[in-house]
């Protein structure tokens, strides 16, 4: 088959939509989708976006075969909401209980949401997931039984395959859940979990440092797994415990797995890594590799991930026609409970570029992330773009990519941009609005960024990040001050009103969705 799409597609994205285009040839002309989902790693930790002190060279040549974006965000700052909102287009502001959640949370998106697993697999798709969910599991928080079939899981979401961490590297129950099923579960030694108190006889960090091989530096000192004390209480399940330092191997493999076990098919993968999140325990082929510790290993250990998945389309002739999407959950975090040297050994190295803040924050660090989509013959080689873009408008994006109409109240705030985001057209969003760990929110419009006021601290010791909270208003010219180092809230009173106004508005409801 003719593959020249560009050539075709440069033309008709100037006059109407690629849904037209796919519904004159669907099986031609629709892709594969592989997202490929970092955890905590932000817009300066990445060579093609800069950076001089780490080189990931698979994540550039992605980034050389498709469009590179320089003002994409993730819709949070933190993991469980910036996730939920990409999976439902929705900001997870409106919705009580998206907050980071616990190793033993319920399933936050229930049965009856419709999610971007529901669209594709609506399309036609095999849909997978792959690696760290944090989306909750179970019916209800703290009373499931992890010995059993875990419901409501992943596949009454859309998931037709999952591979997944429970929560995260740092919280019980340490052990991955295949099908909503914990993976070599001895039935006689069962796992108990929990959040509240301690099991007679169990070991804890705060108890027991002599048994650790890592050592918290803030919290992170209940349960011992592996040498590695963790957030919360969990017994049992040993012959079930994941390995650290095989975490991204595993997890990789079961990516690699999917999309073989899937090429007569056309199908979605969710791969959503844990890399640079803590614990931070890279394979003995990337440890010490940096310089930089572990969190510098472990970026090198992510972008080899990304090899992985690149290799594995193009030696199954894939490649041609798999869009590939790469981005962040939010944005770095250099300490974030564990003495691992990242803070010694950081050096020069910026996380979040030029950026303020980072993970948590209302600054700009904490949710412009990088993003990268590739494309062959669609999207052009090379690319760069600095549009405002949000992850969350991939739910509404890909439906108009597919030709297909989201069902009454689906995705309420996810905006059907793609032109934008396959680099044939500059402008991204009219605003977006972002929020931080203490659920503050900001508005942008890509050069004007109004933080409302709200409560909390303005700065987190522990993770040595500035969080932007202000009982006063802030206003920001990103243009002019990328760093965000000027409030010129007061020498612009009127455009403050405005923002407010109109973020408030947002919030609400009674702003409507601007295309």
């Amino acid at each position: 088959m003719e593959r020249n799409l560009y050539k075709i597609l440069s033309v008709v994205l100037t006059s109407c939509s690629l849904s037209q285009v796919w519904a004159k040839d669907k099986e031609c002309f629709r892709p594969n989708v592989v997202f490929i989902y970092a955890d905590d790693i932000g817009y300066g930790d990445l060579s093609c976006n800069g950076a001089k002190t780490i080189h990931t060279p698979n994540i550039e040549r992605l980034a050389s075969m498709g469009i590179r974006f320089t003002n994409a965000h993730s819709a949070a700052a933190t993991s469980t909401p910036s996730r939920y909102a990409m999976l439902t287009g929705e900001y997870a502001w409106r919705k009580a209980g998206t907050g980071i959640a616990a190793g033993d949370a319920a399933s936050i998106i229930r049965p009856d949401r419709y999610t971007m697993a529901d669209l594709f697999k609506d399309a036609g798709y095999t849909t997978g997931v792959v690696g760290k969910w944090h989306l909750g599991l179970g019916d209800k928080t703290g009373k499931q039984d992890w010995n059993q079939l875990l419901e409501p899981g992943t596949d009454d979401i859309g998931f037709d395959y999952s591979f997944i961490m429970a929560a995260t590297g740092d919280r019980v129950p340490c052990v991955f859940v295949e099908n909503d099923k914990v993976v070599n579960l001895d039935p006689s030694d069962p796992i108990q979990v929990s959040y509240t108190r301690n099991f007679p006889g169990e070991p804890t960090g705060k108890d027991n440092p002599e048994l650790l091989v890592m050592h918290p530096s803030h919290g992170h000192d209940q349960s011992i797994v592996n040498g590695i004390s963790r957030i919360g209480y969990m017994k049992g399940g040993r012959a079930a415990l994941w390995k650290d330092d095989k975490i991204a191997e595993t997890l990789t493999d079961k990516a690699v797995e999917f999309i073989e076990a899937h090429r007569d098919t056309t199908f979605f993968l969710y791969f959503a890594t844990q890399d640079a999140h803590v614990p931070r325990v890279p394979d003995k082929r990337f440890a010490g590799k940096s310089g930089m510790g572990a969190r510098g290993d472990c970026l090198l250990e992510f972008d080899w991930s990304v090899g992985e998945i690149l290799k594995t389309l193009e030696r199954l002739g894939l490649d041609e026609n798999t869009l590939i999407v790469l981005s962040s959950d939010n944005g770095p975090v250099v300490d974030d409970g564990y003495k691992d040297q990242a803070v010694e050994l950081l050096g020069d190295h910026k996380p979040g570029g030029i950026y303020r803040g980072g993970k948590y924050s209302s600054f700009e660090a904490g949710t412009r992330v990088p993003c990268i989509w590739s494309w062959k013959n669609v999207i052009r080689p090379g690319t760069v773009s600095d549009a405002l873009l949000c992850q969350i408008d991939w739910f509404a994006t890909f439906a108009e990519m597919l030709g297909l109409s989201l069902p009454e109240g689906a995705a309420p705030d996810s905006q059907p941009m793609l032109k934008a985001w396959v680099g044939k057209q500059k402008k991204g969003r009219q605003w977006l609005v972002l929020q931080n760990a203490q659920n503050n929110l900001s508005l942008t419009d890509g050069q004007w960024k109004y933080l409302a006021p709200g409560k909390g601290a303005a700065y987190n010791r522990l993770v040595n990040i500035e969080l932007g909270n202000s009982m006063e208003p802030q206003l920001y010219d990103l243009k002019a001050d990328p760093g965000e180092k000027h409030n010129v809230a007061k020498e612009y009173p009127r455009r403050v009103r405005k923002l407010a106004e109109q973020l408030e508005e947002i919030v609400d409801g009674r702003y409507g969705l601007p295309l």
